[in-house]
């Protein structure tokens, strides 16, 4: 059924004038008697009865008048939804407490207005936050490609902000006194990664960065989530972990858990974010300067091969 027919009824029903309700519309007269009778015909009923000074519903049109409105509201509705600037921003982030979604919380304080809707896909392939963003399921993915060329053409990925690496450790770690550690340091002791997908950009950076410093990184056993890996380190006199800086982790005071920097050279995770070439929501401009207006990291600093 043509929607802008049941529209044109609608308005013609709710004025009462065929020329008002064109008036409205931004159509001829003409176009919405054509639409009406269209209507008509595909009804096989008469909606409307003319007289001196206009149009009255007959009584089929005022039975099908509440369900006309109905229908050109959920349409309406429908649009908004995915209207850029009529809708709130759709981002996908890693988690509600990664680096990326802390950045976009730190923007959404600064800009209270701002109508944001913070996601998480919940997947590890970044070729599946690629389609999300290309369908326009979301506006925006806080995702790398490490292959830029497997990028598809009509979405562009930006460099976003550098989470420099942090390591976490309960107090028996033999490095927990330590105010900031260099990388050559933390050679032969095990970090535990758990949970680290294949394909993922994250195995790619743990991949260059084992080879780049000869490190070892443990990604044995299932990633029961952030609570399990805290008690473990707690726990621990041999078990430490990578971070970002801007991660948010909570635990029990009497963890005693410590985050020390790793500075010469810095290690820093690149996150970057992927959004359509054309037509992107109104609402990234703002995200991009925020990120854009974020402190550079100083010194020497480590970056993976993909790093854009």
């Amino acid at each position: 059924m043509d929607t802008e027919a049941l529209r044109s009824f609608v308005r013609a029903a709710e004025l009462g004038q065929l020329q008002h309700a064109a008036g409205e519309l931004g159509v001829t007269q003409q176009a919405v008697s054509k639409r009406i009778a269209a209507l008509e015909r595909e009804l096989e009923v008469r909606l409307f009865t003319r007289t001196a000074r206009g149009v009255e519903l007959t009584l089929d049109g005022q039975a099908f008048l509440p369900h006309a409105r109905g229908i050109v509201a959920g349409v309406e509705r429908a649009v908004t939804a995915v209207r850029p600037g009529s809708r709130a921003l759709r981002i996908d982030v890693l988690g509600l407490r990664s680096a990326q979604a802390v950045v976009l919380h730190e923007y959404w304080r600064a800009h209270p207005g701002t109508d944001l809707d913070v996601v998480t896909l919940k997947v590890s392939d970044p070729r599946v936050a690629v389609a999300a963003v290309a369908s326009g399921d979301v506006d925006a993915s806080f995702r790398s490609v490490t292959d830029p060329a497997a990028l598809p053409p009509d979405l562009r990925m930006i460099h976003a902000f550098d989470s420099p690496a942090e390591l976490l450790v309960g107090p028996r770690y033999p490095l927990a006194s330590a105010r900031t550690l260099t990388p050559s340091r933390l050679r032969g002791h095990r970090i535990w990664v758990p949970g680290i997908a294949p394909r993922s950009e994250w195995a790619d950076f743990y991949d260059q960065l084992t080879t780049a410093f000869d490190l070892r990184v443990d990604a044995a056993g299932p990633h029961f989530g952030d609570e399990v890996l805290l008690d473990a380190l707690a726990d621990s006199a041999d078990v430490a972990t990578l971070v970002g800086a801007r991660d948010r982790y909570i635990w029990p005071t009497n963890h005693d858990l410590r985050r020390i920097p790793i500075a010469d050279p810095v290690l820093a995770y690149p996150l970057s974010l992927i959004l359509p070439k054309t037509n992107p929501h109104p609402g990234l401009r703002g995200i991009i300067t925020h990120l854009e207006s974020l402190p550079r990291l100083s010194g020497t600093v480590w970056r993976p091969s993909w790093a854009t």
